[in-house]
This record gives C-alpha cells, structure tokens and sequence, in this order.
C-alpha cells in the first residue's frame, strides 16, 4: 500500500488554497494529470473523496477539511526542523540569508543594502515569476524574506511564519513606441488605448488579472491581450514596433520606446515586504523595511516621469517616506 509523502500533504493543501486542481498544478508546477495522480493516491491511503467537484472548483469535503488541517499541521513542524537545521553552522555565526523577489527594478539595490545591515555570511538571491511561487517559497523557509505583489486570492493563503508589510501602492505606468503621438504627454488617458495591442506576461503568471481587466472596463474597452511575453527585451520590441503594455514606474525610455503615467493612476499595486520570523532576519523586519526603502528611493530617478509623479503625489508613499526619515536619510 503506497504511504503517504510530503509532497501529498502540499498537493491537498495547494488544491484547498487555490480552490482548483488546475491553479494548484501550476502553483506546484506539476501537470494536471500528475496532481489529479497526487490526489487519488491521498483518497485511497485515508478511505475517502477529499474534495466535491463544483461549478465553481474544488470544495473540500468534511473528510477534506480534516486533512487538509493535519497536513498544514505536519507541514509546518517539517518546515521548521529543515529551517533550524539549515541555520545553524558548526561556529555558531548567522547562515546565509536568502532573499526572493517579484521583477522588479531595484532588487539589487535591496540586496546591496541588506548585505550592509543583516549580519550574514552572504546574500543568496532568486527571482519567483509571480507572487504566488514566491509566497510558497517563504511559507516552506526556502527564502527568508522576499519583495512580493500583492495576488488575487492572496488572503486565502496560509501566511504562517511571516511579518508582511506594504512597502508602497505602486502606481503602473504604460509603455508606448516612441513615434505614437500619446508618447508627447505628460499623462496618458487609459480610455485612448482601447484599440491597441496589449503586450502581458502569460495568464498563469498576471496576479492582478481580475484588476487590469477591471480599470479596463472603467475605461470603456476591454484590452487586446495580442503579446504573451514574460522577458523584458521581447516586450520592449514588441511595443517598439507598435504595441503598448503597462509598466513599472521606474522603465527607462529608450530603445524606441517612451514610459508614461496614466492620468489619474487607474492602475495601483501593492508591494508587499515579507519577513520570515526565524532565520537570519528574524526580529529585524524594521531594518529589513528600511533597506526596501532606501533601495526604492534609489531608483527614482531611472524615469524623470517618475520621479516628477513621486513629487506630485506625496500622500501615494507615506511608509516609505516614514522609514527614509526614521532611518535619517531624509
């Protein structure tokens, strides 16, 4: 009789959170046939259907509840044994501190000041595609603490272990070619992009879909997804040759492209910093947050348009401004 593992225990837990056997393949990065393979043998080994098939996903059945619980239980006690071994080392000096982030512009500025501020024997650095994989990988203790944008059905999953703070509601700048006509504002109306073609990274890896979508529908039109891209040069010549995207605040222009506001900022996400409270950043979320800070600030000045909206708009960046000034850089 096949016993139950580790990754069975994730599979059932991943189904509950994401209420779909398809989301929590692609949280596990599995195949839909291998995480329904997962689910049955976990049916069989505890005698019982563990989640009803509705409408509207995976729902867990009584039987399911209870396991689900015991599996986040036994999770969590392994997590914390693998984490407490890996931290300790012979002499007793702090580990390596192990960091993960969304893409973003500033992250080695991040790591640089964290290298300055948390005792550690070195930085170690990975890039999740979304914040989905990079909340899984802080809740398991793969990272300590990481930079993370805020998901839907964020709140629905397990945030054991973590201190997690909003660093700032980043407004989303749009990306234009450099010859069209709107690239000569100050600001963009979303509304005048209607017939456009949208460049975005693949659905599976959008966390605010529901969002765009939304500001879209405010706007009048719902948006052109032509472009699948996930890599940034692929996306800049796309939107080089005549396609527009949205785009993090702190874009360069260049390369025969143009960054620009969006009048009224329709589009707002927050990111997030998360602490994990063990680990060579325990006890120090306050400093951890004033390096995000600090690095953040830094890049400013990349996109002039940028740091023009950040002069306009004070009350959009508060945290950041109150940990710059408790730190003594302001």
């Amino acid at each position: 009789m096949p016993e139950l593992e580790l990754r069975h225990l994730r599979a059932v837990c991943a189904i509950s959170d994401e209420g779909s056997l398809t989301k929590a393949a692609i949280r596990l990065g599995l195949t839909q046939p291998a995480m329904s393979a997962q689910l049955r043998t976990v049916e069989r080994i505890v005698g019982g259907q563990l989640f009803d098939r509705t409408p509207g996903g995976s729902v867990a059945t009584d039987l399911g509840k209870q396991v689900v619980g015991t599996a986040r239980l036994v999770l969590d006690e392994v997590e914390q044994l693998v984490s407490l071994a890996k931290e300790k080392t012979r002499d007793g000096t702090p580990g390596p501190l192990r960091v993960g982030g969304v893409p973003t512009l500033f992250f080695g500025h991040f790591v640089e000041e964290l290298r300055r501020t948390i005792p550690c024997s070195e930085v170690r650095t990975q890039i999740a595609p979304g914040g989905s994989d990079l909340l899984e990988q802080l809740v398991s203790g793969q990272v300590h603490l990481g930079l993370i944008d805020r998901f839907e059905g964020m709140e629905r999953r397990e945030l054991r272990g973590l201190e997690i703070r909003r660093l700032i509601a980043e407004p989303q700048f749009v990306a234009l070619p450099d010859w069209d006509p709107l690239g000569e504002q100050d600001e963009v109306d979303l509304a005048l992009l209607a017939d456009r073609d949208w460049v975005a990274p693949p659905d599976e890896l959008v966390g605010n879909r529901l969002q765009i979508f939304s500001v879209c529908a405010d706007a009048g039109f719902t948006p052109r997804l032509t472009h699948h891209v996930n890599e940034a040069s692929s996306a800049r010549s796309l939107v080089a040759k005549g396609a527009v995207s949205f785009a993090l605040p702190q874009s360069r222009s260049g390369d025969g492209i143009v960054i620009k506001p969006l009048r009224g900022a329709p589009l707002v996400v927050d990111l997030m910093l998360a602490t994990r409270r063990e680990g060579p950043a325990a006890g120090r979320a306050h400093d951890v947050f004033a390096c995000a800070a600090r690095a953040y600030h830094a890049v400013l000045p990349r996109n002039p348009g940028y740091a023009k909206w950040w002069a306009d708009n004070p009350r959009a960046h508060p945290e950041i401004d109150a940990a710059l000034i408790l730190a003594g850089d302001r």
